[in-house]
């Protein structure tokens, strides 16, 4: 029997877990087409080398990292850097809401645009995939005490830049 993962948990490890891979991968990039090439991708390069994915319990694991990794590239190839799309407002009670929220959401964009890229990568994680700090450490390849240093960091420069005058 070889070793590494079968064919058969990698694709179900894949199909069960395609949208948070797909969510993971558009926190770090800025449009749905490109998302999915790195997910996919992720894929084809897990299925490579699923021989060197000893535990099957790391499957998970691999494609996160390799969905990080590949996200990581796609923003070094681009020359203008990220953009996000624009996404439709919420049904809101009121106009000034959706309005105030829409403000809040940009500034909140632009306070993470300004972050180093590992608070940046730590913060996504942690906080918009709902990663536990051990998870964001194996994912990104770096110590449990960086995950945390970075996180505390990147939240710190985040309030200075939330409460700056836009």
């Amino acid at each position: 029997m070889a070793a590494g993962t079968t064919v058969d948990h990698l694709t179900e490890t894949y199909r069960a877990h395609y949208r948070s891979l797909l969510g993971l991968a558009a926190l770090l990039l800025d449009d749905t087409a490109s998302c999915e090439d790195v997910v996919q991708e992720a894929f084809i390069r897990v299925h490579s080398a699923r021989r060197r994915v000893r535990d099957p319990e790391k499957t998970l694991a691999y494609l996160r990292q390799t969905v990080v990794n590949l996200s990581r590239s796609a923003l070094r190839r681009r020359i203008l850097g990220l953009k996000l799309l624009s996404k439709p407002m919420p049904d809101m009670a009121s106009a000034e809401e959706g309005a105030y929220e829409q403000l809040e959401r940009d500034q909140l964009i632009k306070a993470m645009r300004g972050l180093q890229r590992r608070q940046r990568e730590v913060l996504v994680l942690r906080y918009f995939a709902d990663m536990t700090e051990a998870q964001v450490a194996e994912t990104l390849g770096i110590s449990l005490g960086s995950v945390k240093a970075y996180g505390s960091r990147g939240i710190a420069a985040l309030r200075v830049a939330m409460e700056a005058p836009a």
